[in-house]
């Protein structure tokens, strides 16, 4: 007997095969629906809290697929067989100084008290996860499991201390920095400031393996990752970022970064944001007004609710005028394949960026990531790759980073 949820799930994925379902084989899309069912499925970055900042917003309700009623909530989680899923606390880059860190340590707290007061109104659908234990529990109990991490090291502004107070409020990463450079690293796509890590970034490293935090380098300039690489004695992640050598974009991994990762035990997550999965086509038009919508409203986070709302009205309507061809799931698995072919099947991993500007033809919210296995099905990756995929390999990243945190404590 199926159970019911690997009834939705085959129903979200023919809807979306529709179009093709006589020419693909019935007893593959039930394997796929079967294997997706099975494995602990991870989404390792949404930034659906930016959402859940907003009175408007209730993350238990389910919300209709559209631009704009954001790409996850836990009904939809449950439609599309997501497990387990990691809350971005993000800040954006703001102002290096005392006043600067002062907002972006408060716009953190903010963030974290909503995720938690979020997940205790809806006790009965998901809990608070803080190691692969938990998520394996709360998979067991039908529960979504909803791990937190922190997008941009800003909010730690020069105080080290403020790791620990993250990590005690759940933060289970830190992706270093963001579009601009920190005072704890450079960025991607920011200019050259401190070659790499500061020298309070190197400290920051040491007290995240301290702790047990695990060091996201998605958005980190190259010489940030390979300073990271070399610091760290534990794995590190790139919790939402591509191959370079499929989209050459500053924000994905190239082939030598791939073999070094492979080398320190960490994992990429494989973003599903279609501009780093594949280059857009040209749309001058579009890029001129998203252009002069942002210098509209700098510091988004910064606005009152508001001026957010107003300029959120605004970007749909952009985005609804000037509509962008996106990359598709076959797409996103052709990074996959690319990854797996030059780091190796153990250090893969999916994170969508789902209210962050992911989603692609075929997965574009959470109720479609049934999708993302059926290509993997058809493409011949067995149960046991998938499984690696979708959660695994992250999973061990966390429990190496526990591990590590004994050792460290022991060599004292």
């Amino acid at each position: 007997m199926w159970t019911s949820e690997i009834r939705l799930l085959l129903v979200a994925i023919l809807a979306f095969f529709t179009f093709s379902a006589q020419s693909m084989d019935p007893r593959m899309v039930k394997k796929a629906a079967k294997i997706h069912d099975k494995v602990l499925t991870v989404d390792s970055h949404v930034d659906t809290p930016l959402r859940m900042l907003r009175s408007d917003f209730d993350l238990g309700q389910y919300h209709e697929p559209n631009p704009r009623s954001g790409k996850l909530d836990l009904p939809r989680m449950r439609q599309g067989g997501l497990d387990a899923v990691f809350f971005a606390v993000f800040v954006g880059q703001g102002e290096r100084n005392e006043a600067g860190n002062a907002r972006a340590q408060a716009t953190a707290l903010k963030t974290f008290e909503a995720i938690h007061a979020s997940l205790k109104q809806h006790h009965d659908l998901a809990e608070l996860a803080l190691s692969p234990k938990d998520a394996y529990r709360l998979e067991k109990l039908g529960k979504r499991a909803i791990f937190i991490g922190m997008e941009n090291g800003y909010p730690i502004g020069n105080d080290l201390s403020l790791i620990k107070k993250y990590y005690n409020l759940g933060a289970r990463y830190v992706t270093l920095c963001h579009t601009k450079n920190n005072d704890i690293c450079d960025s991607s796509t920011d200019t050259t400031e401190h070659h790499g890590l500061s020298r309070f970034g190197e400290q920051v490293v040491a007290e995240m393996n301290r702790i047990g935090m695990m060091i996201d380098i998605s958005h980190v300039s190259d010489e940030t990752f390979y300073d990271v690489i070399a610091l760290s004695k534990a794995p590190v992640i790139a919790s939402h970022s591509c191959a370079r050598a499929l989209c050459d974009h500053p924000r994905n991994l190239s082939d030598a970064m791939l073999k070094k990762l492979a080398e320190n035990g960490g994992v990429i997550q494989m973003c599903i944001m279609s501009d780093y999965v594949k280059k857009p086509e040209p749309n001058p038009e579009r890029d001129a007004a998203f252009q002069l919508l942002e210098q509209k409203y700098k510091n988004f986070d910064q606005l009152t609710e508001d001026e957010q709302r107003k300029a959120r009205q605004e970007w749909y309507e952009l985005n609804e005028k000037y509509p962008r061809k996106l990359a598709t799931v076959s797409d996103v698995v052709d990074h996959i394949d690319h990854i797996v072919k030059v780091a190796g099947i153990d250090h893969v991993g999916i994170g969508t960026d789902f209210d962050g500007g992911g989603g692609v033809e075929g997965c574009n919210d959470v109720s479609q990531m049934g999708n993302i296995t059926l290509e993997l099905v058809k493409r011949g990756y067995s149960e046991q790759q998938i499984r690696k995929i979708w959660g695994g390999n992250l999973m061990r990243v966390m429990t190496e980073v526990e591990r590590i945190v004994k050792k460290i404590q022991q060599e004292k």
